[in-house]
């Protein structure tokens, strides 16, 4: 890389850990500077799983506050992203570099109509409960468990709006504020960058330069976007979902 193709990929660091930790689909910035810089697909994603661990780790701590009695819920629901995301990372080796462009749009679209829609889904299941009597999952029952770990297959696949599946998933099946499903979504994609990269170390080529770039950078966005992300009302946080959702998927078609 020449000096102006590092700084590019420095500032989508910056951009992608910022975003990443407010909502996802930090990759949708860095990955197409990767290969702008002349990297292989293949060697960019790996290489920006790896770079985006410290813009999560860091986006985490940022929502450390969030995160306050919330261990049970983590614990659980990270075995379904350490399943996920090792799986993903497999089959990025394994299927053609095609094999998710059909469905991923379609992924997210659904996920942004169940941000959308999130608020009524929450107060009708609320009443079934209340009319039913039977008590609320606190970790969202094995219907959550099994949609994180299936986003976590293409968490480690590509990363690209995991985020916002993850947020989508959780807001329909977990009786808490868009805040606190944020902290646990950004620790769910540190656990699947971090196992997908661990995977990928011993497989894969990766572009060091690139990595120390998009590392350093996202650790720096990671601060940024929790100072952003915390002070957002649900309304707001919503709409920003929506709007970078649909930014997502209008890239993810004209790949």
């Amino acid at each position: 890389m020449n000096i102006w193709e590092m700084l590019a990929v420095f500032a989508a660091g910056i951009s992608a850990g910022t975003i990443n930790t407010i909502v996802g689909s930090g990759t949708l910035i860095t990955f197409p500077v990767l290969l702008a810089t002349g990297l292989p697909p293949v060697t960019a994603t790996v290489s920006n799983a790896l770079g985006l661990i410290p813009g999560s780790i860091s986006g985490a701590i940022g929502y450390r506050e969030e995160l306050t009695g919330q261990r049970r819920r983590v614990l659980r629901l990270s075995v379904a992203a350490l399943i996920g995301g090792f799986t993903g990372a497999v089959l990025l080796l394994a299927l053609p570099s095609t094999a998710f462009e059909t469905i991923v749009p379609i992924l997210v679209a659904l996920a942004l109509v169940l941000v959308i829609l999130q608020p009524r889904i929450s107060k009708a299941v609320q009443r079934r409960r209340d009319r039913d009597g039977t008590p609320a999952h606190t970790d969202g029952g094995p219907l959550l468990f099994v949609g994180l770990m299936l986003a976590s297959v293409y968490g480690g696949y590509f990363t690209a709006a995991q985020g916002i599946i993850y947020l989508s998933l959780m807001g329909m099946l977990l009786d808490d504020t868009m805040q606190r499903l944020n902290a646990v979504k950004n620790v769910l994609a540190a656990i699947v960058n971090s196992i997908a990269a661990l995977f990928f170390l011993f497989v894969a080529d990766f572009d060091w330069t690139a990595v120390v770039l998009i590392a350093v950078g996202s650790a720096i966005g990671g601060q940024i976007g929790a100072k952003i992300g915390r002070r957002l009302s649900p309304t707001v946080l919503r709409v920003l979902i929506v709007a970078v959702g649909t930014v997502a998927i209008v890239q993810l078609l004209l790949r």
